[in-house]
């Protein structure tokens, strides 16, 4: 029996166990918890090892051998994929179990916490483990219902369980549609295997008529990629369906770090997993990233205008799973599993710190002293020369030598201009905050921005190379997504020179405003500011219209109910 049964088996034990004998256990049962996912992490590190020096691990459960369709399967599949989301997800568990001993001490649900919390475990481990659509549905339900258990957590907390309603209703509008995308595919293909998926719609090709007469017909791949998509819309807090993720930080801070071991970045592995479908579909990823970007504007902007530390996390966390989906909408899905596991880390880790800080302000309600410390004002003509040239010209000397003169085809290398313009992009972000430090001096601060140019263009290099090869190493795959996914020539450079303009025109904004000189009319940008400040704050009025557009479908289906 392979040991890669026992990583879900052991949270799952532990919440069992938990929740039957957590009264008589007293005090042991975060002991329980920690074991458990402490041991199952170290499982998922031995297993990655495994699959990554041999084959994918195929375990057989419960099989309707007789079928040929194979619909009822139970078992596991673990890939690479996989290997790599569980050493996520228990090592992030894991240390959410440690944090939580003393963070919920004396809360009246402490053993309740604990068994959520291993449950959750044990979900998200099948979850990413299903070796058939039909079995990763079932638990992507079961991730919707824990997730609403655990953010009721405090249910005496009246916002806390109404938020977690709503949390779920919106979860079930992309569960609703995931389904129909699944009973398309059985329609269309006759089996939810992944492999054999894969297979038969790379081989045939179904063609489904939306209106009558052959007016608009659509692909059934690219019906059935978009119908599950919506799934990853709401499960992954993507606009418009993001309502219910800044509005789950009533849970405890545990809660909102276990969401980053993933829940809030599902999304992302399921187009992963289905990556070889969406290939088939350029239609649905140039969707997937419009989807993405526009969730990356939204909810940068949103976080910007927050007062509370956790909403301004919950939004920062939505725009970054924005970048996490136009990443696989570009056809760079191994990207979006590295920027899955890096944020997923970092940002845990930002919620936990963040629980600190509210456990201290609690403690000590007034504002801190004074250090008497008067930042010095930062020298801004080295310091912005050298960011104007690292993120500007630097870039572009590097494309400039390596099209010219290493003869690197980058028109054809669509790969190798994605990953140079996420790191491009994900640069020139650090160094505006760089930019912005005032007590260091200006070659100090200047040669940060160097290093992290060179950090960040190495650390996607690798991405880009050892870690996609590694993900999909069959010859070829990771070139097809990207041909797949290739925007039009036009529509690409739009988005670099937009980019570029925006670069430079906050440089431009940052060097006169360093000189006490303003670029646009004050009074006018100020009233501008405060109208784009009341639409974000309201966040785009997206709830308010949810729940006019609910009031008149209850009111309609009042009224359809008295006829009758």
């Amino acid at each position: 029996m392979t040991i890669a049964i026992l990583i879900p088996l052991l949270p799952l034990a532990a919440a069992l166990l938990i929740g039957v004998s957590g009264k008589r256990l007293a005090s042991s049962v975060s002991t329980i918890g920690i074991m458990a996912t402490g041991i199952a992490c170290l499982l998922s590190l031995i297993t990655l090892h495994s699959v990554s020096t041999g084959a994918p691990i195929h375990v057989t459960f419960l099989s309707d051998a007789e079928n040929s369709t194979r619909l009822f399967h139970v078992g596991m599949l673990v890939d690479r994929l996989t290997a790599i989301m569980m050493v996520l997800i228990t090592s992030v568990s894991t240390v959410i179990h440690v944090y939580s001993v003393r963070y919920l001490e004396g809360d009246s649900g402490y053993a309740r916490f604990f068994a959520l919390l291993s449950l959750m475990t044990f979900v998200i481990l099948s979850l990413v483990s299903s070796p058939n659509l039909l079995m990763l549905f079932v638990f992507w339900q079961l991730l919707s219902w824990t997730l609403y258990l655990i953010l009721a957590f405090n249910y005496s907390h009246i916002p806390a369980y109404q938020n977690a309603f709503k949390t779920f209703m919106v979860h079930r509008i992309g569960d609703v549609t995931f389904l129909c995308g699944i009973l398309l595919t059985y329609k269309y293909f006759g089996t939810l295997e992944f492999s054999e998926l894969f297979e038969r719609a790379s081989a045939q090709s179904h063609v489904i008529s939306l209106l009558p007469g052959n007016l608009l017909d659509v692909s059934a791949v690219t019906a059935i990629t978009l119908l599950i998509f919506i799934g990853a819309i709401a499960k992954s807090a993507q606009f418009p369906l993001h309502v219910w993720l800044p509005d789950t930080m009533d849970s405890p801070t545990p809660v909102s770090a276990l969401m980053h071991a993933g829940i809030i970045n599902a999304g992302g592995f399921l187009l992963n997993r289905l990556a070889p479908l969406y290939a088939l579909s350029p239609n649905t990823l140039h969707i997937v990233f419009i989807i993405g970007a526009l969730t990356v504007v939204f909810g940068a902007s949103m976080m910007l205008v927050q007062n509370d530390i956790k909403k301004m996390l919950g939004y920062s966390t939505m725009g970054q799973m924005g970048y996490m989906i136009m990443e696989c909408g570009l056809g760079a899905f191994a990207l979006a599993i590295f920027h899955l596991i890096a944020h997923g880390l970092f940002k845990a880790s930002l919620f936990l710190s963040a629980g600190n800080v509210i456990h201290a302000a609690r403690h000590e309600p007034k504002f801190p002293e004074s250090s008497g410390h008067t930042p010095t004002k930062l020298p801004a003509q080295t310091s912005w020369i050298t960011g104007l040239i690292v993120t500007l010209i630097m870039p572009f000397i590097i494309l400039m030598v390596a099209h010219d003169l290493l003869e690197v085809p980058l028109e054809d290398a669509h790969g190798a201009v994605i990953f140079l313009f996420f790191s491009w992009v994900t640069a020139s972000q650090a160094i505006f905050s760089l930019y912005r430090l005032q007590a260091v001096a200006s070659w100090k601060v200047a040669s940060a921005m160097i290093a992290t140019l060179f950090l960040i263009g190495f650390t996607y290099l690798w991405a880009g190379e050892a870690f996609t090869h590694f993900l999909y190493p069959g010859p070829g795959v990771a070139d097809g997504f990207f041909v797949a996914a290739a925007l039009n020539p036009m529509v690409f450079d739009a988005l670099i020179l937009v980019s570029t303009v925006l670069i430079f025109l906050g440089w431009g904004y940052s060097y006169t405003n360093a000189k006490g000189q303003k670029i646009f009319n004050v009074e006018k940008g100020q009233a501008i500011l405060q109208k784009l400040y009341v639409i974000l704050i309201n966040r785009l009025y997206i709830d308010l219209l949810y729940m006019r557009l609910g009031h008149t479908l209850f009111q309609w289906a009042q009224k359809i109910g008295n006829r009758y």
